[in-house]
């Protein structure tokens, strides 16, 4: 039984004629062998299957072809040596895969052979493949026989990452640079092997095939190769099938419905893709990938040769631009750029792309700017003045501050007079305001309410605007530490964040620098920035408002002068009971490291640490 051929070893090109695609290449290699003008090393790079090992092969034959007495540009491929190079057995003719040779070891001793003259050819000629592989050793061991070869050697090094290539090995080759093969020569290709193999494939079939290999001949003879075992003719659709692709047609109709009004036709075509079988990251990104085709197909209608859509799909896309505008496609772009970072490191794919589809579509449907309440937004004597009916905030309404009561941070205003007595029809509030020790949370009081309006606010949701402004934060170190904060308010070229631990408190305050960087790059604006944290930790994920009430200095009063009446509002507010806190742990010096992990992790859990009796002296 004879041995099968793949199609992409049988119809691999054998001499500079048949190369395709590479007219520049073909050219200048077919000319410096006409005259004589052979360089020491030579230098293929580009895209994988566009000819680079196959023209090294080609070039190896040029230069020993035994037809003539001198190399020749269109080698006769019948000779002896034609014949070994073209089996992989000739003597002179070493190729070497550098993903498995990596090592200088390995350079020394084709540098040893390179040494020997040639035994059948003329030219004894070395092709190291995927040379960007080789390590730095290596490199450094072929530099001087790259510059000063022997005579009757050539180089060939091949490689798809030139990046990866030392500078000073580039520099001392002859580089030609591959690039993808045009759809037009692919096809056109394609189609002499299917007419001579006598493969029965429709004309968009063929097409279809040229368009997924993007540019690369080798994977379009792979996959011609393939669709050759199925039933003939060859549909569009069987090409969709075997290449693992989801077909254009779905993700139009996808398409289709996320900017129709039925969200039960998003949910049904979604679930459909997955059920068939189609990877959720695969669907993502190729879902993508069609809304850059629409863009293109929206912008420049003439300009189909930029896409890999078919002139039927080209057409429907073309008619939904009367219903769909370019920026309603950005803004999709937009949207699905975040969230594919979910879908890629998540344990539930199939979910996550589920709900950034219905996100999608209510991002179409105009309703992802509904604004939140302005309660949470808005500092917190404008939230107070509100909640009175807009007047000013008189001081009946506020608690009374004890004389006694100790204010020492310097983030709580000095209070240097007591407040004016309250009338006897308010409710009297005899109990004194909570001590503020130094160890206490900084927590920036609002200014004396006056009569204004509301503040303009800044952004309706604060957790977008606070991701965004984290994204921007540029120190890791930085970012991770305010990953978990809480954007309280923002208005006003102010902002409030609250952390979720009061030992993260003196950590951050070095940073705010960093925070108002990133506050400025987001709003383009310079922001002021309060730290709060507050002992008693509220459950994980909501926003923290603390308010402070409004404290109006007013001149001592003597005995001589009675202070006029104030009468309260008609519905006084009463502040929500606050629940109990927990006893004040001792005072943990910053300096050590053990009992600060201790208190973090006692945060976290909501505990405390409990140092025993005869250990409190040591701390």
């Amino acid at each position: 039984m004879a041995v099968y051929i793949p199609l992409h070893h049988k119809y691999r090109p054998q001499t500079f004629a048949q190369l395709v695609g590479q007219e520049v290449i073909r050219t200048t290699l077919g000319n410096g062998v006409r005259t004589g003008r052979i360089a020491p090393a030579y230098m293929f790079t580009g895209p994988r299957g566009t000819g680079k090992t196959s023209s090294a092969r080609i070039l190896a034959k040029a230069l020993n072809c035994l037809s003539g007495d001198a190399p020749t540009p269109e080698p006769c491929g019948v000779c002896s040596l034609c014949q070994a190079i073209t089996q992989g057995n000739a003597l002179d003719i070493i190729e070497i895969d550098a993903a498995s040779h990596t090592g200088v070891d390995n350079v020394r001793e084709m540098i040893e052979r390179a040494q020997f003259a040639p035994v059948q050819a003329r030219y004894k000629v070395f092709i190291i493949d995927e040379c960007h592989m080789l390590s730095g050793a290596a490199f450094n061991a072929l530099l001087k026989t790259l510059e000063e070869p022997p005579e009757r050697v050539v180089f060939v090094l091949a490689t798809t990452d030139p990046q990866r290539v030392p500078a000073t090995i580039i520099s001392r080759c002859q580089r030609f640079d591959f690039r993808r093969i045009a759809q037009a020569d692919m096809e056109a290709h394609l189609r002499q092997i299917a007419e001579r193999e006598g493969i029965a494939i429709t004309p968009a079939a063929l097409t279809l095939v040229t368009q997924l290999a993007q540019g690369g001949l080798r994977d379009a003879e792979s996959l011609l190769d393939q669709l050759s075992l199925l039933t003939p003719p060859i549909q569009p659709e069987q090409v969709w099938q075997l290449a693992g692709r989801v077909p254009e047609r779905d993700l139009l109709d996808l398409v289709r419905g996320i900017y129709s009004e039925s969200l039960i036709t998003v949910l049904e075509r979604g679930r459909a893709l997955l059920e068939r079988g189609w990877e959720p990251l695969q669907l993502y990104q190729q879902l993508v990938g069609f809304i850059r085709d629409g863009l293109i197909a929206f912008t420049a209608p003439e300009q189909r040769h930029l896409t890999a859509l078919m002139a039927d799909t080209w057409q429907e896309l073309r008619a939904l631009g009367q219903t769909v505008t370019p920026e309603n496609l950005l803004q999709a772009q937009d949207y699905l750029r975040q969230s594919e970072s979910q879908i890629r490191h998540t344990t539930q794919p199939h979910l996550w792309l589920e709900v950034a589809l219905l996100g999608w579509w209510h991002l179409c449907q105009g309703k992802s700017g509904t604004a939140i309440p302005a309660a949470v937004v808005q500092p917190p004597a404008s939230r107070l003045s509100r909640s009175q009916g807009g007047g000013t905030v008189t001081p009946s309404s506020v608690p009374a501050i004890n004389k006694s009561a100790p204010t020492t941070p310097s983030s709580v205003p000095a209070i240097t007079s007591p407040a004016p007595a309250i009338s006897s029809s308010s409710p009297a509030i005899t109990s004194p305001a909570p001590a503020i020790s130094s160890s206490s949370p900084a927590i920036t009081s609002p200014a004396s309410a006056t009569p204004s309006s509301a503040p303009d606010q800044i952004e309706s949701d604060p957790i977008k605007l606070w991701a965004e402004v984290v994204a921007q934060i540029k120190k890791p170190a930085t970012r991770s530490l305010f990953q978990d904060a809480t954007l309280v308010a923002c208005a006003n070229q102010q902002a409030e964040i609250a952390l979720k631990s009061p030992a993260l408190l003196q950590n951050a305050q070095g940073k705010i620098k960093d925070v108002q960087a990133a506050f400025k790059q987001v709003l383009k604006q310079t922001i002021t920035i309060t730290l709060t944290a507050p002992k008693g930790e509220p459950p994980n994920g909501t926003p923290v408002t603390v308010i402070h009430p409004s404290v109006v200095n007013t001149p001592v009063s003597t005995p001589n002068h009675t202070p006029a009446p104030i009468h309260p509002p008609p519905d006084p507010v009463v502040a929500p009971s606050l629940p109990p806190q927990r006893p004040s742990l001792p005072e943990i010096p910053s300096e050590d490291g053990v009992m600060v992990a201790a208190q973090r992790l006692a945060d976290f859990f909501q505990g405390e640490v409990i140092v025993p009796a005869e250990e409190n002296e040591d701390f």
